[in-house]
């Protein structure tokens, strides 16, 4: 491990000119990073949430704050990283092994057109010296917004030292919003993730899981091997869980929730903070539902595959027009044939190239497949309702049903969101 970790560091670890402060903890088996832009406000409850668990496990724990901004930031940006900073340095929190990474001061900012992509890989890559390579040790993805469980580190360290795969991601819950608007928001952004997720999971897809910053977690080894984190303004979490999984999976964590914030947001060109600005503004939504024959049509392609990993490319662009010529003419946009004819060169044996096929047909050409089918324009109640009979479930006649449902099955347990409010769902996406 010290020769791929050294190598990792020489080619694409960001080192300089970042330094950690703070706590001088070595040899700690997790790190927690939370990137905090003008997060004066959220980050103390944050780090309360994280204080009230198992304090054995705290002292395994190294929690990383990234303050940062852009080099083009406000005034106001800068006055509130500063407050962080200051807040940072002058307090003493016994319980928490707090380190911090100044990115917001003259000549550590970061460059125009960076974002959350490059503060989440500062820390990491951070991390990396300071963790005890020879005790399993791993990283987790928290922001400055979010709430944890009591049950959060108990959780994350039984996951690790039970399973076999280098990625997790947390069940969420987000928290309450602030009105009754933003609320019916974010409750309507959950049902389409959830849904989306129900789908997938449906389909047989091996990338059936949410991609939510403040809510994965990765062996250290398994970091490396996704070769870090990527330096994306928004998306970073979608890419980077999508590259772990090539190479080391990813997998569902039970036994704690984390809680987003659902807060208003423009910094990031899309997310949840995006959504729930949109609806602020009276937009419609920038993301749609998909419908169950767009996930049906997914699940039949990924069988056929699966059942003919040796089959001529002639033959499954053939099924692939019998179950649907949009599927078809995706395929040869993406040059199936080119590809297919690269895997079947490449790799000998029938399980090898199925893996292949998964890593080239991805969470991102999934989701741009399903785009491209899916027709669910419409009120998402009886869409919805059709996805879960699909997955052999009830239909449910109502948002507020199918939203804790569909929690229960994605590992978020105890009251659901408010009845009061998730009658407004439909009005939301159908502005």
């Amino acid at each position: 491990m010290q020769g791929r970790l050294k190598k990792y560091l020489h080619s694409r670890a960001v080192l300089t000119p970042w330094q950690l402060a703070g706590h001088r903890a070595s040899e700690v088996d997790a790190a927690i990073v939370i990137p905090a832009l003008a997060e004066a406000e959220t980050l103390p409850a944050t780090l309360q949430s994280l204080g009230s668990n198992d304090p054995e496990l705290l002292q395994r724990t190294l929690v990383i704050v990234v303050v940062n901004h852009r080099s083009d930031a406000s005034s106001a940006l800068r006055r509130n990283n500063a407050t962080t900073l200051s807040w940072l340095a002058s307090r003493s929190r016994p319980r928490l092994q707090l380190a911090w990474i100044d990115a917001a001061a003259p000549g550590l900012e970061l460059p125009t057109g960076q974002g959350v992509g490059l503060a989440r890989k500062i820390g990491f890559d951070a991390a990396l010296h300071r963790l005890n390579w020879n005790n399993a040790p791993f990283l987790i993805s928290l922001d400055a917004d979010t709430l944890v469980d009591q049950s959060y580190l108990t959780a994350l360290f039984r996951h690790f030292a039970t399973v076999q795969q280098d990625g997790t991601v947390l069940p969420f819950r987000h928290q309450a919003g602030a009105d009754g608007g933003e609320e019916e928001a974010i409750r309507a952004y959950e049902l389409y993730l959830r849904s989306y997720q129900f789908g997938l999971q449906q389909a047989g897809s091996p990338y059936a899981y949410h991609s939510i910053g403040s809510a994965f977690a990765c062996r250290a080894p398994g970091y490396i091997a996704a070769g870090g984190m990527n330096r994306r303004l928004a998306g970073e979490d979608f890419y980077f869980l999508q590259q772990l999984n090539k190479v080391g999976g990813v997998v569902p964590l039970q036994g704690t929730v984390v809680h987003p914030a659902p807060r208003c947001s423009v910094r990031v060109p899309f997310g949840t903070g995006r959504i729930v600005a949109q609806h602020q503004l009276g937009e419609k939504p920038a993301y749609r539902f998909i419908d169950t024959q767009a996930f049906a049509i997914l699940r039949e392609w990924l069988l056929v595959v699966a059942a003919q990993p040796d089959g001529s490319v002639d033959d499954l662009l053939r099924r692939a027009q019998l179950i649907s010529p949009e599927l078809a003419a995706f395929l040869k946009d993406r040059n199936f044939a080119t590809i297919w004819a690269l895997l079947q060169r490449n790799h000998a044996g029938s399980e090898q190239r199925l893996r292949a096929f998964h890593h080239w047909f991805d969470a991102l050409r999934t989701r741009q497949l399903l785009t491209r089918l899916g027709q669910g324009g419409g009120d998402p109640i009886p869409l919805v309702s059709e996805l879960l009979r699909w997955g052999g479930y009830p239909g449910c006649s109502d948002a507020m049903t199918q939203l804790r449902l569909l929690e229960g099955l994605q590992g978020v347990a105890g009251q659901s969101s408010s009845s009061a409010v998730l009658p407004g769902i439909g009005k939301v996406l159908l502005g």
